[in-house]
């Protein structure tokens, strides 16, 4: 039974996939052959969890299969719900059942939120077949749900959507006319497309919810035609954080002046900025929290010894407080300027975070979660793991520890500077065992 929504409704409920033929993504469970594909064709329902993160699918997939297979859809939540509700659609189904024989599908989002009481407690019903239960969970089963309920139920795990997947929806949405936008002659260029799907992050809804706050602020171009700008899109997208000036231009321009002065291997200078702002006013705190932002951004792996130092001139400070906790900050600042520096950390990292955001949640690859129960070692969690302490040299040579559907990354680059070099020695030596058994493997 699919609900009928009016255009006042949300974009992503109105878009609500009504068929299997709609639906989009999982196609490891609904393609030719896979389990619920079969499922349907045989039209032999069974209890199931169906278990992914937001957005990928589960509330509508289980409408879909109820609707497939002729039976009647009830639903609750069980952040909401309480025992009397679950009587009351308990005795309902009784009735469908005997008197109607029509079955029921009892769709429960967010079912790890039950006690484990109340979760025993449709045991019963699923036993005798009162009702057919559909579970979503953004929770692992294996810790939110009694063994005795998954013993009775399937395990179906969702993945989130790819951004072509995303993109897919998105280009539905802007052309349905009953449901969706196409009565608003939007346009929306192919690259902002690709950036709102991406930005979705495997969530369809997220996506649909960021295509309708665009399209309220899309502007009409000269052909009467609504334009969502990149400007829009940015908009919607970003965290609206604003830049924090309580204290005024000047006095980020001297703390710059500072963290470029210890960058920059001056000390004098580094000196005289650093007097200028106590001088001014500034709390003596503050310059010590940029001071240890410098020892981890400007001296990173060169000198591991220079972070160790600035926490240590900061607790001085509280110690001996100002005017004499202030030398420890003025030695600390000496220290930074004169020694070596990387920043090949902190260019790294930012590399890491991009990819982050280019790529989305990929998973992890099974054979590094950890297997502690059984439902996720039949998943084949931990199967084919290379534990590196039992391998020659202590290194898993040729092994990828990034997502399969990235491969692997160099972020780290150390540079020829203080213990980095050392490190970088490391690196190399690692990277022609890896290469080795790269080409051991290809023979």
């Amino acid at each position: 039974m699919q609900l009928e929504l009016g255009k006042e409704a949300p974009l992503a409920s109105r878009m609500r996939p009504r068929v299997i033929e709609e639906f989009v993504g999982q196609s490891h469970l609904l393609s030719f052959g896979k389990p619920l594909h079969s499922l349907i064709k045989s039209q032999a329902l069974h209890s199931m969890i169906l278990w992914g993160p937001p957005g990928t699918g589960k509330t509508t997939l289980a409408r879909i299969l109820a609707a497939a297979t002729g039976a009647h859809f009830e639903s609750l939540s069980a952040v909401l719900a309480g025992v009397k509700d679950i009587r009351e659609i308990v005795a309902r189904a009784e009735i469908r059942r005997k008197e109607e024989h029509v079955p029921t599908v009892l769709f429960v989002d967010e079912v790890h939120r039950f006690n484990k009481s109340q979760q025993d407690a449709f045991l019963p019903m699923v036993e005798n077949g009162t009702l057919t239960l559909i579970g979503a969970t953004t929770e692992n089963p294996s810790f939110e749900l009694n063994n005795a309920l998954l013993s009775r139920s399937r395990v179906y795990v969702l993945k989130p959507l790819e951004a072509e997947e995303i993109s897919k929806i998105i280009t539905l949405a802007l052309s349905d006319k009953e449901r969706g936008l196409g009565n608003r002659n939007l346009s929306l260029a192919e690259d902002l497309q690709q950036k709102l799907a991406e930005s979705a992050d495997g969530d369809a809804r997220r996506a649909l919810n960021f295509l309708e706050m665009c399209a309220d602020f899309a502007s009409k171009d000269q052909n009467d035609k609504e334009v969502i700008s990149e400007e829009i899109v940015n908009s919607i997208l970003t965290d609206g954080m604003r830049r924090f000036d309580k204290k005024g231009e000047i006095f980020y321009d001297q703390i710059s002046a500072l963290h470029k002065a210890v960058r920059g291997s001056s000390p004098d200078a580094a000196l005289y900025w650093l007097a200028r702002m106590l001088d001014g006013g500034c709390d003596p705190e503050y310059i010590a929290r940029r001071i240890l932002r410098m020892a981890v951004e400007d001296v990173g792996n060169a000198n591991p010894e220079a972070l160790h130092l600035a926490l240590d001139a900061w607790e001085t400070y509280r110690r001996l407080g100002s005017p004499e906790g202030e030398l420890a900050l003025a030695q600390t600042v000496v220290y930074l300027a004169c020694t070596s520096k990387s920043n090949a950390v902190y260019v790294a990292f930012d590399a890491a975070k991009e990819d982050v955001e280019k790529y989305g949640t990929l998973e992890v690859p099974l054979r590094f979660r950890n297997a502690p129960t059984k439902l996720m070692k039949n998943l084949n969690y931990g199967k084919n793991y290379r534990y590196a302490h039992d391998e020659k040299n202590a290194y898993a040579a040729g092994e990828c520890y990034f997502p399969d559907a990235m491969g692997k990354k160099i972020y780290y680059k150390p540079v020829q500077q203080g213990l980095e070099i050392k490190i970088a020695e490391k690196l190399a030596r690692l990277a022609a065992l890896d290469a080795k058994s790269k080409e051991e493997d290809s023979k």
